[in-house]
This record gives structure tokens, sequence and C-alpha cells, in this order.
């Protein structure tokens, strides 16, 4: 198994690496909308839809990112927005409440589609303004999952959220925050980039941190109400895409809405 994980991993970093830096502008878009619809089709799953509703929704998903795509200007910033509003104050009251999404229900859709589509757009956004900067951005969230690993395993003592993600704890959440500070000061360090307020730069970070751990709490909670364990079994070793993306949905359309807003 070990093997196995090993092997999907590096294949994933080969062409997440391609994608990033070697395709055209046209083909990144491509290249991460089959991405968005391989996660359309995973969430669908997810809410116990039949095969061909998984495949519609994935349909839809799709035609979403390419009328997107051809007016990025307009609609980028808007889906980042919407994302921005979802996590920031729906998902929390979601996570709270625990409310359900099932077949052919309406508000399941619209959710996914909400995770989905503005994740596609700061994927194609960051990627166009700078390879490197997509790159760091969802470092920052490999970080911060491996620091709460870390942290959690040897500290950890006070759960986080027992009834959706048993294994979280708050000194895992602690060490995510302490990771991810490390890693921005690293990276501001070698990008040569002077934040314009530390205290605000600090405070985003914090805030993308706990984006990221609120992303995936919330892909925990509706794996666990499925009575799933992995989101699919595309990826051998990893589960599914939303596994391996569940905490980018959530990250990604965030930090593009913050790096806009900064270089405005």
């Amino acid at each position: 198994m070990l093997k196995t994980r090993i092997v999907t991993a590096l294949a994933l970093l080969a062409g997440f690496l391609c994608i990033l830096f070697l395709l055209p502008e046209a083909g990144v878009a491509l290249a991460f909308g089959m991405v968005a619809g391989l996660l359309a089709w995973e969430w669908a799953g997810l809410m116990r839809v039949d095969a061909a509703g998984r495949l519609l929704f994935a349909g839809v998903v799709l035609v979403s990112c390419l009328a997107a795509y051809h007016q990025p200007e307009f609609a980028f910033p808007r889906l980042w927005w919407m994302s921005a509003a979802f996590w920031l104050l729906l998902a929390p009251l979601w996570l709270w409440r625990r409310w359900r999404i099932d077949a052919n229900d309406m508000v399941g859709y619209l959710v996914g589609w909400t995770l989905i589509v503005p994740t596609w757009a700061a994927l194609v956004g960051l990627q166009a303004r700078n390879p490197w900067l997509l790159f760091a951005v969802m470092g920052l969230v490999w970080v911060a999952d491996i620091a709460a690993y870390f942290a959690g395993r040897r500290y950890g003592r006070r759960k986080l959220a027992p009834a959706i993600s048993p294994g979280k704890t708050w000194e895992g959440v602690g060490g995510a925050v302490a990771g991810v500070l490390l890693y921005g000061a690293i990276a501001t360090l070698m990008a040569g980039y002077e934040p314009p307020s530390m205290v605000g730069w600090t405070l985003l970070l914090i805030a993308l941190t706990a984006v990221s751990i609120q992303g995936d709490l919330f892909e925990s909670m509706i794996k666990r109400q499925a009575g799933v364990k992995d989101s699919s079994n595309l990826l051998p070793g990893h589960g599914g895409l939303l596994d391996r993306l569940d905490s980018q949905t959530s990250t990604l359309p965030m930090a593009a809405l913050a790096i806009a807003w900064l270089s405005s």
C-alpha cells in the first residue's frame, strides 16, 4: 500500500508540474477543467446520485468553467467572492448544524458547484499570474496538513470536532498555524516580497490556515454522512481527487481573492 501511495503521489506531482510549467494557457484551463469535472463526478457520488446524474452534474460544471474562461475578468472575482461567502458565512453554520445533502437535492448541487467552479477559477487565475504563486498557495495547504498531523500526533489531547473527524485536535490546529507562519516567512524571504503590513500578512496566513482546516472538516462530514471512507477510488492508495483537494477547494479561491485585492 505504501509503495502504491508513493507511486501515485509522484505521478500526481509530475502531472501537476507539467500543467503548471509546460502547457499553454488554454491547455492549463482544459487540464484543470478535467479535474473540475472529476471533482463534480465524485461530489455527485457522495450525494448518492445515479451514474447518469453524476455525468450530468460533471457536464454542468464543465460548461460553467468554459463560460467563465471566456470572461475571466468578470467571472473569476465573482466566483471567488461567492466561495468566500460560503466558507466564511455558511460553512461554519453547516458544520455546526451538520446538515445533510441527499440525492437530487438542489442545495447539494449548488454547494458542490460553489466548491468546484471557484476552485477551478483560482487554479487558472493564479497559474496565469505566476505558476510559482499557485504552487506556493497549494504548498501552504500541504504544510498546514503535515504540521497539523505531526503536532496532533505528538501533543494532541483536545478533540477539534470528534463527531466529524475524531483524529483532529486543537493542538494539531496550533501546529498547522505555526507551520504556515514559518512557511509564510520563508516564502516571502525567498520571493523578496515585503508585505504592506506584517500584522495583516500574519492574519491572512492564519485565516487561510483556518479555512483549509474547515475545508477538510466539511468534506469529512459529507463523506461520513454518505457512509464512505473515500470520495472515489480514482487514485490508487489515495482515494479520490476530492480527498486530496478538499482543503484546496476552500483555500485557493480565498487566496486568489486576497492576492487580487493586494495587487489592485
